[in-house]
């Protein structure tokens, strides 16, 4: 099993959980910890070590879903995934949005975390998209 931790600045993370609630129903593989102005960056990694260590219980491996590439949820997350003492294995994404996170529960039943992150990082970028108008027709024939 693959469990996800929801790294983010500020509220985004409990946002995103609320909106996946509604849409989609409850995410129990899906841990948040958010990094708001009130705390201080060591208070930040010491809360995301706690969450981490809640994450890893029963765990295959441990996917942390950032909101921003090198923001110090990233950086935090990195330093945990890239020492060979973190169990289970660790894998981090940049960019997290709302497809993304629904995606989650398709992966979490996978035991690879490389896989799972690869699998969930080709299917998010299938919800980036621009609105085009639809072109339309009507026949004069009744």
């Amino acid at each position: 099993m693959i469990n996800v931790i929801l790294a983010t600045h500020g509220s985004l993370a409990e946002a995103l959980l609320a909106g996946s609630k509604m849409v989609y129903g409850e995410l129990p593989h899906v841990f948040p910890v958010m990094l708001t102005e009130n705390k201080g960056i060591n208070n930040f990694g010491d809360e995301f070590a706690a969450v981490l260590k809640q994450a890893a219980k029963g765990a295959d491996g441990v996917l942390v879903l950032c909101d921003l590439q090198s923001g110090t949820p990233w950086n935090i997350a990195c330093h945990h995934a890239f020492d060979p003492q973190t169990q289970p294995p660790m894998a981090v994404l940049g960019g997290v949005n709302f497809p993304m996170l629904l995606l989650s529960d398709e992966i979490k039943d996978l035991t690879d975390i490389v896989q799972a992150a690869a699998v969930l990082l080709e299917e998010s970028r299938d919800s980036l998209v621009q609105a085009q108008m639809a072109e339309t027709t009507q026949s004069d024939d009744f």
